[in-house]
């Protein structure tokens, strides 16, 4: 039965119709992105249907924020967010090649190659691009020494708003990330969680400063309380310090008038009691997530007990691993009465309250257990604040990434040029279709560095076909290897050898890029047929005398 004498209740497209319309959609979203991409790209302003405004040129952010409808770019958006959350980076340059990668396919498939020879050939190239990369391109930290990390993290930092400061935002990030190196099932592991970010307007973006410990947005219950407390014993709870109340729908039901006091005396007592118990057991530090009245600060002040409240959960959660303690729900033991032991306590060198810009903010220095860091941030408004923080973040997964698998590859579209004259010489060893595919896939990779060399303002045509001058002799002429590292230098407008300025970026990034990207093309070149169903239709009156 063919297809159009099937009834379906909605919209039904196949063919060419539904690849040329996928390959737009895609296209579209990839060129918004083209002009953000590289250390010369610009900024995008994202303004949501409430009116908050973003200014980024993080790619993943991007495409977060414009609620992208149609399905096929979904998978762009998709693929987006997954390098963020693999690598951390290369976000922008992962959604610009798949898009490249569809366009070409597309074109094949307008000159009658089956989709499954440019699958095939697209897989068969994916494959040798990855080992090509490993093989021939990858350069081991250890050889470079400890400044390559550094120079990582610049190039990371490079393409964002803090770019101008790259030397000092490298250094805050690789100090952050090497602090909290930690040992886990035999492998060094650097969890970049562990680092928390505060921002504070005011002052420069220079002014931002890495602490040792863990910072929380949060002041002291009452100034009376002493601001610093050294070998703090630190009390996490999730119970509300507050005169004791009896639960909604609970009545005590009285026959003597007198023993409302008591009864009144006793909801203050209850709190009394609790309060002791924390400060007998040696705790000189009390968070809580919930509320603290004045008659319990009234406790804590004569104690000499530095008391915070309204704590977020998650900062209590994340100060109980690097202390050692642990959050406790409520003071109940096993016998049904309140006890508070020691060992839940969390321990630190030193609690004070310090000023930052306009508030306070309480530092946690000298954990216990994990070596917990905070960076504060320092800026003029809000918008470059959280574009630092973001850009901040992908440099510490960049430094992560390259810290953990120990391998760096030259950047400047360097990979990208290399792969593209290899993978036309792979194309001419074919003797099937998929010859067109693997040269397609070589064409699709030059779209990297002639976006950078038009972002920079530079004739890409010209530039382009210079560097992969130098990575055809590179590839032909041995005693030329070096020029394998040649990448574009976007001040000047020349080739140059990337590996010796610096240009780094982690080899994961470069082989999770290619892997991603190639596979989001697949999926969505094999979509053939388009079905989209009609909502179905509610009544609105009565249909045959039913109601």
């Amino acid at each position: 039965m063919s297809a159009s004498t099937v009834s379906i209740n909605g919209e039904f497209q196949r063919g060419q119709d539904v690849r040329a319309q996928n390959t737009l959609a895609c296209l579209a979203l990839g060129n918004i992105l083209k002009s953000s991409l590289g250390p010369v790209g610009q900024d995008k302003m994202l303004v949501d249907e409430v009116g908050d405004v973003t200014i980024t040129n993080d790619g993943a952010t991007i495409v977060k924020q414009l609620e992208v409808e149609h399905p096929a770019a979904k998978v762009l958006v998709e693929l987006s967010n997954l390098q963020d959350q693999e690598v951390g980076d290369g976000t922008t340059s992962v959604v610009i090649l798949a898009s490249e990668l569809l366009r070409q396919g597309n074109e094949l498939h307008k000159q009658h190659v089956h989709p499954t020879s440019i699958i095939s050939g697209f897989n068969f190239a994916k494959k040798e691009a990855l080992k090509f990369i490993v093989e021939h391109l990858s350069q081991k930290v250890d050889g470079l020494g400890e400044e390559c990390i550094m120079n990582a993290a610049r190039t990371s930092i490079s393409s964002k708003i803090i770019g101008q400061e790259s030397d000092f935002f490298a250094k805050l990030a690789v100090d952050a990330v090497t602090a909290v190196k930690t040992m886990k099932n035999g492998q060094i592991k650097y969890p970049v969680k562990s680092i928390n970010i505060l921002k504070a307007h005011g002052k420069s973006a220079r002014e931002s400063e890495l602490v040792n410990g863990f910072a929380l947005n949060c002041v002291r219950a009452s100034q009376q309380m002493p601001n610093t407390i050294k070998n703090a014993k630190i009390a996490l709870l999730d119970i509300d310090l507050r005169k004791m109340k009896l639960p909604l729908g609970v009545q005590v039901l009285v026959d003597d008038p007198r023993k409302i006091e008591d009864i009144r005396k006793r909801e203050g007592d209850i709190i009394k009691e609790r309060i002791e118990k924390m400060i007998r057991a040696g705790a000189n530090v009390v968070l809580t997530t919930k509320g603290i009245d004045d008659m319990a600060l009234k406790y804590f002040v004569e104690a000499g007990v530095m008391a915070v409240r309204r704590c977020k959960k998650s900062d209590l959660k994340a100060i109980a691993k690097a202390t050692g303690g642990e959050v406790l729900l409520t003071l109940s033991d096993m016998e049904g009465e309140e006890s508070v032991s020691a060992s839940s306590f969390g321990e630190a060198d030193l609690v004070e309250e310090c000023r930052v810009g306009d508030g306070e903010l309480i530092y946690i220095r000298g954990c216990k257990t994990t070596r917990a860091q905070t960076i504060i941030l320092r800026g003029a408004n809000d918008y470059m604040l959280d574009e630092i923080d973001r850009s901040l973040h992908d440099c510490m997964m960049v430094v992560k990434r390259t810290l953990e698998s120990k391998s760096v590859v030259p950047g400047g579209g360097a990979v990208e040029a290399a792969l593209s004259v290899h993978m036309e010489k792979i194309a001419e060893t074919l003797s099937s279709r998929e010859q067109l595919a693997v040269s397609a896939f070589a064409q699709a990779l030059l779209i990297l560095p002639k976006t950078l060399a038009t972002n920079g303002a530079f004739d890409s045509t010209d530039l382009v076909a210079q560097l992969r001058s130098a990575h055809y002799t590179s590839q032909t002429d041995p005693r030329q290897v070096d020029l394998k590292y040649s990448g574009l230098d976007l001040e000047d407008g020349k080739i140059r050898n990337n590996l010796k300025h610096g240009v780094l970026e982690p080899t994961l990034s470069k082989v999770k890029m290619i892997r991603f990207a190639t596979e989001a093309a697949i999926t969505i070149l094999r979509i053939d047929d388009f079905i989209k169903m009609s909502p179905n239709e509610k009544p609105n009156r009565a249909h045959d005398d039913h109601y």
